[in-house]
């Protein structure tokens, strides 16, 4: 007998705006509100959209050694990041396959440094054994689970959110501080909110972690200004494709390496062969010699040369019928309007403006290899 579905925070909420609910990641999540996935898809681009993304893991580590024990387990330099400043990181395995990816924010918290880590929902139980196991004796390992977590995404968010406190203005990208949120409207003493202007669809925006009990009235507060309309797991999905960006365990997991995924990007130079803190993380004598010789596969964007969409799963070949890959994230672009894939192709294959054929439903459709991101991101770096 499966495990009854956990809820957010803002479960209610969601029900009384309509949402359409649906299982994931093992809880009951909107997929969409009344107006549907594509209208919640342009208003992220066009203003600003409310996503509930409290289902995700949020784990603080603190004490002395929090930053070098945490490098023990990414390739990341979370040791040279400064108080305030955030970076994506990757858990990895012994053979330099990818646990989850995570974001890590470095925070003067309550007067000391800690880290604030953000995990996937459906790993963040094995991530949080992973850590304890791994750091428990040399930091301490605090799963948050009374924290939610909001993401306010699109060019607008700035403008609605500075109504609530205008010193989040300041924040630019992949930097974050503790701010008091809409006072006025969350009750006397507002909203305790750590915030970072980040996302996962490309724009401009803004992720907020709240306490559960502050959560539906700072959701409120958001909705109720003129920019801002909620959007659900659909569109989520859409806006992260067409940033290029991955899903974990869809375009990127345990059998797949940094390199192969186009995220090499991740793996800091201080970590890397000749760097002053190489190494010494899982798997990093594989990623070492894919970072120095190339790796066999490569995670591609692919466009559509036709109209119909090529889903996850489908296989990739050449025009002589070889395997040649599969796609591992697809649909047809709200902005673009033509379909738009993401799957790892051999590296001869994956060459811009290369042709591939997708396997869909036994007819072969034509691709087209394409530069990622699909469309432009649009980070406020200041």
């Amino acid at each position: 007998m499966s495990a009854p579905l956990l809820k957010t925070p803002l479960h209610a909420l969601h029900v009384e705006l309509g949402a359409r609910m649906v299982p994931f990641a093992g809880y009951e999540m909107p997929v969409n509100y009344p107006g549907g996935i594509l209208a919640e898809h342009r208003h992220c681009r066009e203003s600003a959209a409310l996503f509930d993304v409290s289902h995700m893991g949020q784990v603080r580590l603190a004490g002395e050694e929090a930053a070098a024990a945490l490098e023990s387990l990414v390739p990341a330099d979370i040791v040279g990041l400064a108080p305030g400043q955030q970076r994506y990181a990757l858990f990895t395995n012994a053979a330099g396959g990818i646990l989850d990816d995570l974001m890590v924010t470095r925070r003067l918290h309550g007067g000391t440094d800690d880290l604030l880590l953000v995990v996937n929902a459906a790993c963040k139980d094995a991530d949080l054994r992973h850590l304890v196991t791994n750091l428990g004796s040399r930091c301490l390992v605090q799963p948050l689970p009374e924290r939610a977590l909001l993401a306010l995404q699109g060019p607008k968010a700035v403008t609605a959110l500075s109504r609530l406190n205008p010193a989040v203005a300041a924040l630019t990208f992949m930097t974050g501080g503790q701010f008091n949120l809409a006072a006025h409207e969350v009750g006397l003493r507002g909203a305790e909110c750590f915030v970072t202007r980040s996302g996962y669809t490309g724009e401009d925006g803004f992720e907020i972690s709240v306490h559960r009990d502050d959560a539906e009235a700072l959701a409120r507060a958001l909705l109720a200004q003129p920019e801002v309309k909620p959007a659900g797991l659909g569109a989520r999905d859409t806006l992260r494709l067409e940033a290029g960006l991955c899903l974990y365990g869809h375009d990127i997991d345990e059998k797949t390496t940094p390199v192969e995924a186009g995220l090499a990007w991740a793996v800091a130079k201080v970590r890397r062969p000749g760097g002053a803190r190489a190494g010494r993380y899982p798997g990093a004598e594989t990623i070492a010699l894919q970072l120095e010789r190339g790796a066999t596969i490569r995670r591609v964007g692919l466009t559509g040369l036709e109209r119909i969409p090529v889903r996850e799963g489908a296989v990739l070949q050449d025009r002589r019928g070889h395997k040649l890959g599969r796609v591992t994230s697809g649909t047809t672009s709200p902005t673009l309007g033509v379909p738009i894939a993401m799957g790892y192709v051999s590296v001869e294959h994956a060459q811009p403006n290369a042709e591939i054929w997708a396997d869909v439903r036994g007819k072969l459709q034509p691709l087209k290899v394409t530069p990622l991101p699909f469309t432009p991101h649009r980070y406020h770096r200041g």
